[in-house]
């Protein structure tokens, strides 16, 4: 993470009140040399107390995330919040814009760009504005996600392992409030490992709370009702909204991803014919698809196998597959009281 951030904007994090406009994105393109793209952001301060950075639309083609923070965005008022709100429901707008999960400016994945570069592609000076600007301010972190275009996910909030007992024990509490029907923790493995928002976050001392709230490049429903009720759930608890009612926590199942047998992965290209769907339980061994040859017909189907036992969590939605194409991945439950013992 090199130099000062070229990002700018005309809120006033230290302001008393509720402001709305965005954050200037230097970009100069044929038609527009002095230009910037707009990224949104609702800034509500009321005093003393702790602030929350509650950010989507890091990927660009997950949409839970981006409806839940604009309506809590308009709905907030000022009188309701002790300390400060940092909403930004569209945090790399490119994508947002053009729904898809990478930037169509530089092919930028966002949570995988962190800790970022000042000087650096569109998304590059996004990842460093979130980490020089935005998170030193917050006390807790909020980076709402679903399974994009090609991930259906059960509903879920997972979190990093904490670095002491006392910081796991937080983050697992901070899961528990947000009550999503599956909670997990994993450190990365077969995703961004320490290059995402939330291990940005708690590298510099936040508590990061990440979700997935459905997938397949449409808006869940369920998955809008559950991060707008576990966003009020988690913000009460920390101080930050008052005068509030929030709907009690359902149970939440404690899991974990095992490293890389927790994954099936396409090894040619094909037609993806799945075995499971998400929120089956399966086993070892046990069938979890084919991929089928369509351009050669009297070839066998290549038959693929679950490499663990576990939950479904996640399965890819696009038929067409690639070799290297995630078509699964599992979560296994963990014993929390083993965990940082």
């Amino acid at each position: 993470m090199t130099g000062e951030t070229r990002i700018w904007t005309p809120i006033d994090y230290e302001a008393e009140g509720k402001q709305s406009d965005c954050l200037r994105l230097p970009h100069s393109s044929d038609l527009s040399a002095y230009g910037w793209i707009p990224i949104p952001l609702v800034c509500i301060k009321n005093g003393s107390g702790p602030t929350a950075l509650l950010v989507a639309g890091n990927h660009g083609d997950e949409y839970e995330g981006q409806i839940a923070l604009s309506n809590l965005a308009r709905e907030i008022d000022v009188d309701q919040v002790s300390g400060r709100l940092l909403i930004l429901p569209a945090l790399n707008f490119p994508a947002v814009a053009a729904g898809r999960r990478v930037s169509p400016l530089d092919q930028g994945n966002l949570n995988r760009l962190f800790p970022g570069d000042a000087n650096g592609t569109p998304t590059e000076m996004i990842a460093h504005y979130v980490c020089k600007v935005l998170i030193p301010m917050a006390d807790v972190v909020v980076d709402l996600h679903s399974g994009g275009r090609s991930l259906n996910y059960v509903a879920s909030a997972l979190v990093r392992p904490g670095r002491t007992s006392d910081e796991h024990a937080s983050l697992l509490r901070l899961m528990r409030l947000f009550g999503a029907p599956i909670s997990f923790v994993s450190d990365g493995t077969g995703g961004g490992g320490l290059t995402t928002l939330a291990a940005a976050a708690q590298e510099r001392g936040a508590l990061a709370l990440t979700t997935e709230l459905g997938g397949g490049a449409t808006l869940s429903r369920w998955g809008l009702s559950l991060a707008e009720a576990g966003l009020r759930r988690v913000l009460k608890d920390q101080g930050i909204l008052r005068d509030v009612a929030v709907e009690p926590a359902s149970p939440t199942r404690l899991m974990t991803v095992s490293g890389h047998s927790a994954f099936v992965y396409a090894r040619d290209r094909g037609v993806f014919e799945p075995a499971a769907n998400i929120g089956d339980e399966v086993v070892t061994g046990q069938i979890a698809g084919r991929i089928h040859f369509p351009d050669l017909p009297t070839r066998e189907p290549e038959t693929l196998f679950f490499e663990s036992s576990g939950l479904v969590a996640c399965r890819r939605v696009p038929s067409l597959t690639n070799r290297g194409d995630c078509l699964f991945k599992l979560m296994a439950d963990i014993d929390v009281g083993a965990m940082h013992a």
